[in-house]
Order: structure tokens, then C-alpha cells, then sequence
């Protein structure tokens, strides 16, 4: 692979490789590799299509009305020892 850089680009890449001690090819891959490597790592799983069905295997979730419930229970009281 072939890249073209600005003249002022391709300097400072030097300078840095430079100053790492590795050669301009090292450099470059190390940093792609950087970049680039979350996605090689993850190219074997398959993302979620959609959130749905992501917590199935918990069981059934709560009805809004037994969340509704349970807020009241914990929070029924709440602040009235401050007055």
C-alpha cells in the first residue's frame, strides 16, 4: 500500500518514528494497529441488531404497574422525617 502525505506531514512522521527509534513502516502500523485494532479484534462477533431480547435470558420484566408499586413502597415515605 501506497500512502501520499503533505511534505510537512511526512517530516513530522519521520521525526516521530525517529524519536520512537523504529523505521517510518513501524511507526505507521503501530499507530494503524492502534487506530484499527478494536476492529480486527471484534471482526468475529456479530453486533446486536436491535436492544431488544439483549436481557431475555433475565426472565420476565416487571409490569409498569408493579414498577409503579414498588417506587411507591421505597419511596412512599421519603422526606417526611426531614419535617
Amino acid at each position: 500500500m501506497t500512502i501520499e502525505l503533505p511534505a510537512e506531514l511526512e517530516s513530522a512522521l519521520r521525526a516521530r518514528a525517529r524519536a520512537q527509534g523504529v523505521s517510518v513502516e513501524v511507526f505507521v502500523r503501530q499507530v494503524v494497529e492502534r487506530q484499527l485494532g478494536s476492529v480486527a479484534q471484534n471482526a468475529d462477533h456479530t453486533p446486536f441488531n436491535t436492544g431488544r431480547g439483549m436481557f431475555s435470558g433475565y426472565g420476565v420484566s416487571p409490569s409498569a404497574e408493579e414498577i409503579d408499586a414498588n417506587r411507591a413502597e421505597i419511596f412512599g415515605k421519603f422526606g417526611e422525617s426531614l419535617q
